[in-house]
């Protein structure tokens, strides 16, 4: 299945550099970054469920927030892309 996650990590200092680092070292995991909190990944059920779980154990969720949408299609279909694109594929789901 196809998502995008976004997030936005409260504190870009101390320990909040420390959790956006480790958001995005999750993140690069199962997918690839189109904007600097932004990633399109393709995952099975299975790795989104673990996806969910990693980012979970990284984030303060009293001041953090993370965003995952679901998309039934393939994302490339649903995207439009204005400005300079990041060339990427996304490829077959990566079974970690």
């Amino acid at each position: 299945m196809d998502i995008l996650v976004a997030y936005d990590i409260a504190d870009t200092d101390g320990p909040g550099a420390r959790r956006l680092r480790q958001v995005a070292d999750v993140c690069e995991k199962y997918g690839e970054r189109v904007q600097f909190s932004v990633f399109e990944c393709r995952v099975s059920p299975e790795g989104l469920g673990r996806l969910v779980g990693e980012l979970q154990d990284a984030i303060n969720p009293q001041d953090d927030s993370v965003v995952i949408y679901r998309f039934s299609g393939q994302i490339q279909t649903a995207r439009t892309t204005l400005g300079r694109r990041r060339p990427h594929e996304l490829g077959e789901p990566w079974i970690l």
